[in-house]
């Protein structure tokens, strides 16, 4: 678990613990009474202080949402990311209403999700972007927060951008090859333990070295090795979408559809019409 994702978890901790009278009776739809009665509720977890603190950082997107999924508290990062002036443009509404088509839907049905079942969203690789077409990789954790009775009254997450610059020297020889190799073949076959095995590394070795260097488990770096490529061959060659999903390691055009929609939030042909 990340030192953030800690900090997240025990600040949840601490607004389960430290409302013992009942139910919340904040976190409710976006009227201006009821998100004022959300941000009381929340300040007696210092969430405000919260999100002062992540608006000293622009490589995070912090967001803590109420039980409809509408915004609380945001920092400025989130704020720009998506063009906008102020916090106010954004307070009380759900992602799905400041960003337009599944850039706002997917993160929309991710609360839902989160918010339903209780389940927190841990480490998700997805593409986000910031305004106005500035592609970004982010690992995305959203964790439910609860009350005094157990129940999911909100969320409280952020967005991590994966910016990393690396030395050579920093890897391993034989990992160092055995990524160039998947880069130039991008074969279908690769998984975690066929990259650990050309790396001449175990498979502990192999988690071990990819989080500590890149902030990815090796699923994640194989799913975002194949789709930077094929979001290159999207705009950068009139190649076909079926040619582009095969020569980037997908099965068949819909398998390359569900993982680019997952983690990008636009369809493939959404991606290339965009940057035309």
């Amino acid at each position: 678990m990340s030192s953030t994702h800690a900090a997240l978890q025990t600040v949840v901790n601490l607004h389960r613990n430290t409302n013992s009278s009942g139910p919340s009776s904040a976190l409710k739809h976006p009227s201006s009474s009821k998100i004022e009665s959300s941000a009381t509720r929340l300040q007696s977890i210092d969430t405000g202080l919260l999100a002062e603190l992540f608006d000293l950082s622009s490589d995070v997107a912090f967001f803590v949402k109420d039980r409809d999924g509408c915004y609380v508290f945001v920092n400025n990062s989130l704020v720009a990311r998506h063009g906008l002036k102020s916090k106010s443009d954004v307070i009380g509404k759900r992602p799905s209403e400041i960003c337009p088509g599944d850039f706002g839907q997917i993160p929309t049905e991710q609360d839902s999700k989160v918010l339903k079942t209780g389940r927190p969203l841990v480490d998700h690789l997805e593409m986000q972007w910031h305004r106005p077409h500035d592609p970004v990789w982010c690992l995305t954790t959203k964790l439910p927060i609860r009350d005094a009775e157990n129940r999911v009254v909100g969320l409280i997450g952020f967005s991590r951008d994966i910016r990393q610059s690396l030395e050579l020297q920093d890897i391993p020889s034989s990992l160092v090859q055995a990524l160039r190799d998947f880069e130039k073949s991008l074969s279908s076959d690769v998984t975690p333990s066929l990259l650990a095995k050309r790396a001449d590394l175990s498979a502990q070795r192999l988690s071990r070295l990819t989080k500590r260097l890149f902030g990815l488990t090796p699923s994640q770096l194989i799913t975002k090795t194949r789709i930077a490529a094929a979001s290159r061959l999207l705009r950068d060659s009139s190649d076909t979408i079926s040619n582009i999903a095969h020569s980037c390691g997908f099965c068949d055009h819909s398998a390359f559809t569900r993982a680019f929609r997952s983690a990008t939030g636009v369809t493939p042909s959404e991606y290339r019409n965009a940057g035309s």
